[in-house]
C-alpha cells in the first residue's frame, strides 16, 4: 500500500511540514512531561484513526521506557488503574479537544478545569498546542492514506 500523495517529495506540503515541525519542537522541549506527550498523541491518533501516528507514537513511548501495559490501556484508559490523576486529566482534555464536532460545547468547563488542577500554565500551553499538533498530523496522514507498520524509533 501506498500514501496517495508523499508529503516529503511535495515542494507545498514539504513546506508547511517544516513549519508544523518546528511547532513540534518547541512543545518536546516544554515543561509537559514527555510521557504524557506520548500518551496524549497516542489517543488522539486513536480517535482520528491515524495508524501512521499510532504505529509512530506506541514505538516511540516504547523506546523510551513506556510499558506495553499502558500502552495497551490508553484506548480504554477510564478503565485502567495505571495511570495518574494527571494523565487522566491530559487524556480527557485530548479526547475532548480531538472530538470537537461531537460536542455541541467543545472542550467543557469542568475537563478544563481538572486539568488544570495538574498542570501550569506552560504546561497547559503545551497541552493545547499538542493536541492541535497531533491532530493537524493525524489529518495529513488519514488523508493521504499513509500507511503504518514500518515506523523505526527515531525515524523522524
Amino acid at each position: 500500500m501506498d500514501a496517495r500523495l508523499n508529503l516529503l517529495d511535495n515542494a507545498v506540503t514539504a513546506k508547511a511540514l517544516r513549519h508544523i515541525i518546528s511547532a513540534g519542537k518547541a512543545i518536546e522541549g516544554s515543561p509537559l512531561p514527555a510521557s504524557t506527550q506520548e500518551l496524549v498523541k497516542i489517543r488522539a491518533s486513536q480517535i482520528n484513526g491515524c495508524g501512521f501516528c499510532v504505529d509512530m507514537h506506541t514505538k516511540e513511548a516504547a523506546h523510551a521506557g513506556e510499558t506495553s501495559t499502558r500502552l495497551h490501556l490508553i484506548a480504554v484508559w477510564r478503565e485502567a488503574t495505571v495511570f495518574t490523576d494527571a494523565e487522566r486529566a491530559a487524556l480527557e482534555l485530548t479526547e475532548q479537544g480531538t472530538r470537537i464536532a461531537d460536542a455541541a460545547g467543545g472542550v467543557t468547563d469542568a475537563a478544563w478545569a481538572n486539568a488544570a488542577k495538574h498542570y501550569d500554565e506552560d504546561q497547559l500551553g503545551a497541552l493545547v498546542s499538542l493536541i492541535a499538533l497531533i491532530n493537524t498530523f493525524n489529518r495529513f496522514n488519514v488523508i493521504i492514506q499513509q500507511p503504518a507498520g514500518d515506523y523505526r524509533p527515531g525515524q523522524f
